[in-house]
Formats: structure tokens, C-alpha cells, sequence
């Protein structure tokens, strides 16, 4: 510093260097904050069936029949209080084939059901384990936090890795 310059005239310059460092950091830790509960809340809705069964119909489902983003067949109660049903509905994705039995959950109110057990847990958390991947490269690249990127990162991958060889 000059000594002729006044002590504040330093401090002045570097205020809104300063500023945009907190606002950026706010912004990118909002857009952060904002994947994961996005992935939570959309692993949720399927997750709460799977986690949470005390109290609802649990049993299997043989799928006879696949249409476009559903398919349906029978289904066989295992848990007490739960009714068969002549069709049901699951959702269609790679895991669910035509001919295969598949154990499930389902959803009160609905002639839906989800899968169960293992896999239906894991395979209900996959919109997490995608966030968490979204989520780690606005970590890493704005907020320049590299060690917490790869932590998110890495969750995630072992997620949605561990999801893929359980279906």
C-alpha cells in the first residue's frame, strides 16, 4: 500500500470481488441443494411403497402381458390381508420382462405395484443416484469445491452401479 493512499481505498476495491464471490456461491450451492432434494423427492414416491410396507399388500407378480410404458398380469398375495388381483400394473423399464415373476408392493388405492425387496429399494433411489451426478459437477465447477464433488460423484456412480447389477 501507497502511503499516501488512504487505508480504505484497498478495501473498497476488493468489496465487490468479494460480493460476487458470495453471490456465485450462493447461487451454485442453491442450484446444488436444489438437484438433490429434486432426486430425493422424485426417489421418494416410489421409494415410500418399497421402505415403508408394514401395513400394505405385499406379493408376487407373473407378467403376462407388456405394452407400451406398463405391464400388467396377475396378482399372487404373500402378506396377510393383501387380495389377489386378476391384473395389475408395473411400471415397464429394462428389469421387467414378460414371463418373468417378479415379488412386489402395492401401492394403497391403485391397481399398481412396485417392485420389492432388494432390487425394488435400489431401483427406487435411481433418480438420487442420477442427481447426485448432476449435483457433483455444479459442486465442482462452481463452487470449486473438488473433494466434495468427487465424494457426490462417487455416491452416486456406486449407486446407480450397485442398482444396475442387482436388476
Amino acid at each position: 500500500m501507497i502511503p499516501a493512499m488512504p487505508a480504505t481505498a484497498t478495501s473498497s476495491r476488493q468489496a465487490p470481488v468479494a460480493a460476487l464471490r458470495f453471490g456465485r456461491f450462493a447461487a451454485m450451492g442453491a442450484v446444488a441443494l436444489l438437484i438433490l432434494v429434486a432426486g430425493v423427492w422424485g426417489s421418494w414416491r416410489t421409494a415410500q411403497h418399497v421402505m415403508l410396507t408394514k401395513g400394505r399388500e405385499s406379493g408376487t407378480v407373473e407378467v403376462t402381458r407388456c405394452a407400451q410404458d406398463l405391464c400388467s398380469g396377475p396378482f399372487t398375495p404373500v402378506s396377510t390381508g393383501a387380495r389377489a388381483r386378476a391384473s395389475v400394473e408395473i411400471a415397464r423399464s429394462v428389469a421387467v420382462r414378460k414371463g418373468q415373476t417378479y415379488s412386489v408392493v402395492v401401492k394403497p388405492g391403485t391397481e399398481e405395484v412396485v417392485r420389492s425387496g432388494p432390487a425394488g429399494v435400489l431401483y427406487a433411489w435411481v433418480p438420487l443416484g442420477g442427481a447426485l451426478l448432476l449435483a457433483s459437477v455444479v459442486v465442482a465447477g462452481g463452487l470449486r469445491l473438488t473433494r466434495v464433488a468427487w465424494v457426490l460423484a462417487g455416491s452416486g456412480a456406486v449407486l446407480l452401479t450397485v442398482t444396475f447389477l442387482a436388476l
